[in-house]
């Protein structure tokens, strides 16, 4: 017996990867990829400092995340993210670079599906016990100053979390989907780097490993909805509504809280707070993943 779900309409999103689905074009679309995201992203910043260079602690201000400049400077730094794939398809492996995002006709309709479901769950979960994360919500930012912010914002998000998915589940998961049918390797080899990626012991502590598990888990669930639905759309609409719940409306204080409207009243430093709320993390994880599944099938 299989331990994974049959995906009819994964190759909808797989097929034009299939032409030019030779193991040493991924492995040199890998480093292309990375050779080309790192110099653009150093050409980035060099271009934000210099522009913006004045701007007092900008470095620190960037590694912390605790400033509107330096959050929109690192989620629109993600823009690097979106162009490094798309140039290596369009040159490694001579295809469209939107069909990193599956047929269009079908991604943006589920996009907007899936986050009309979430928001719907999202304001269920907002009226529901507890009402506090173990003590009460720290106000960040005035909520017109957020609110005049948050069209940027949200795009600055969107922009984000599409540079990740069309990495991981676009690029990655297309490529070896082309090649191996089996879901251990299309599903579950991008998913461990998604969580490798996401082990940062620096500013999670004894929480780092769990956080990386955590980020590996949801990696399985957006490839699971990538697979079901034949397009990233729905897996973009999940992230997307995740990380708009947890930079901009309520966010750790120590990092990435430039635009929160609340803040947390623990940080990542605090450990036993931390892995108290983080199966309640878990488990809203898969509460979505499951709601989108259910938008997907209306």
């Amino acid at each position: 017996m299989s331990l994974f779900f049959t995906y009819p309409a994964h190759i909808l999103f797989y097929e034009p990867a299939r032409e030019k689905s030779e193991l040493w074009r991924f492995a040199v679309g890998l480093v292309m990829f990375a050779a080309i995201y790192a110099a653009l992203s150093l050409l980035f910043f060099q271009v934000m400092f210099s522009i913006a260079g004045s701007v007092p602690n900008l470095v620190r201000d960037i590694e912390t995340g605790r400033t509107v400049l330096s959050m929109y400077l690192t989620l629109f730094s993600f823009v690097m993210m979106l162009i490094s794939p798309a140039i290596v398809v369009r040159i490694l492996h001579r295809r469209s670079a939107l069909s990193l995002f599956g047929p269009l006709t079908v991604a943006i309709p589920q996009f907007f599906t899936v986050t009309v479901m979430l928001i719907a769950l999202g304001l269920v979960v907002a009226i529901l016990p507890p009402w506090d994360m173990g003590g009460p919500l720290v106000p960040n930012m005035p909520f017109g100053r957020w609110a005049l912010f948050l069209p940027l914002s949200l795009l600055a998000v969107l922009v984000q979390v599409s540079g990740e998915e069309v990495f991981f589940r676009g690029y990655i998961q297309q490529q070896l989907a082309a090649r191996y049918r089996t879901p251990w390797m299309w599903m579950v080899l991008p998913s461990l780097l998604f969580g490798l990626g996401h082990y940062i012991p620096a500013a999670a502590g004894e929480n780092a490993l769990t956080i990386a598990i955590w980020a590996g888990v949801f990696g399985l669930l957006m490839a699971d909805l990538t697979a079901r639905a034949g397009s990233i759309g729905p897996a973009i609409a999940v992230h997307f509504c995740n990380n708009v719940s947890a930079i901009l409306i309520v966010s750790m204080p120590d990092q990435l809280s430039g635009l929160a409207l609340y803040l947390a009243p623990f940080g990542l430093e605090d450990a036993e707070m931390l892995g108290a709320w983080l199966p309640v993390d878990f488990a809203m994880m898969f509460v979505s993943w499951l709601a989108a599944r259910l938008a997907l099938r209306r």
